[in-house]
């Protein structure tokens, strides 16, 4: 059970959204030219194997993740976001970010990432190894993720792939535990269907790893496609999609609180070609170490 990782008074503290987030924010990265390509437009349906990131598949969500430039508030950088400066921050990438500086990463004070490893059971993120490796080396507490395709296997196999693929876990006080990336469609499948097949995946990876899944997700896909469904909220930490500059975020039906939000896809940020994934840990840097480590 993870409910010891709720954070709840961390859901309840009070955020403005006045000002600037502060210069431990600024998240500066290094491209190697000509390396990051173009992300794919998102649609309603399922986008090419291998081509999917966290937020491509968000057409059910285009009212909730259109922030309101009347009130728009900067952080360091010019992205937009809230003001949550008190939280770590962290970033989430894939072989659309091209080679990333993580030193220079770490410097900026980034404090945690998650890197795309796996899709589908046959796709493994070309650059997925040298950011892993160089994350760690830098100090950057960092995890996998894995894109869902519930269109091409069940969910014991991709859980499987992804555990076997980078997606496993130690006590290092650098790893975090993998993530589920559940978004786009609802790729054909009932919301029972859908429940049945999250179910699994959880069920798989927690059997390999010893560890529960984060999953991510948003508000509209959630409640579209399983329904609301409060049966993973006492077993998998939330990570929410919403991009807004409200103090904090909407959550899925079912889900009483998170632990990590992502507020922005943020664009060009930082010296970055293309765009990056902005994120805050609902907690301290003790509580986000505790969620690497699996302690109370």
């Amino acid at each position: 059970m993870f409910s010891r990782f709720r954070f709840a008074k961390g859901v309840q503290r009070r955020l403005t959204v006045a000002g600037v987030v502060g210069a431990t924010a600024a998240l500066t990265l290094t491209m190697a030219a000509g390396t990051a390509s173009a992300r794919p437009q998102p649609s309603g349906a399922a986008v090419p194997l291998g081509q999917g990131y966290m937020g491509v598949g968000y057409v059910q969500d285009s009212k909730d993740f259109k922030p309101d430039t009347r009130t728009l508030q900067l952080d360091a950088q010019g992205v937009l976001g809230p003001n949550l400066s008190a939280y770590p921050a962290g970033i989430d990438v894939s072989h659309y970010q091209g080679s990333i500086n993580w030193s220079s990463v770490k410097a900026a004070g980034i404090e945690f990432a998650w890197i795309k490893a796996t899709e589908g059971t046959t796709y493994k993120d070309p650059t997925f190894n040298t950011n892993y490796l160089n994350a760690y080396n830098a100090g950057v507490i960092r995890g996998a993720y894995h894109f869902a395709r519930p269109d091409v296997s069940d969910g014991a196999s991709q859980a499987n792939y992804f555990a076997s693929s980078g997606g496993a876990w130690s006590r290092d006080n650098l790893t975090l535990p993998g993530v589920l990336d559940i978004e786009g469609s609802c790729y054909g499948l009932s919301q029972a269907s859908m429940r049945s097949w999250i179910s699994a995946f959880y069920t798989t990876y927690k059997n390999r790893t010893g560890r529960d899944i984060v999953i991510y997700t948003s508000p509209s896909w959630w409640n579209s496609c399983t329904g609301s469904w409060n049966g993973m909220a006492a077993l998998t930490p939330l990570w929410v999609a919403h991009w807004t500059t409200a103090s904090s975020p909407s959550l899925p039906g079912g889900f009483g609180a998170w632990t990590v939000w992502q507020y922005t896809d943020a664009g060009a940020v930082g010296g970055v070609s293309g765009a990056v994934d902005r994120d805050r840990f609902n907690g301290s840097h003790d509580r986000l170490l505790a969620l690497a480590n699996n302690t109370p």
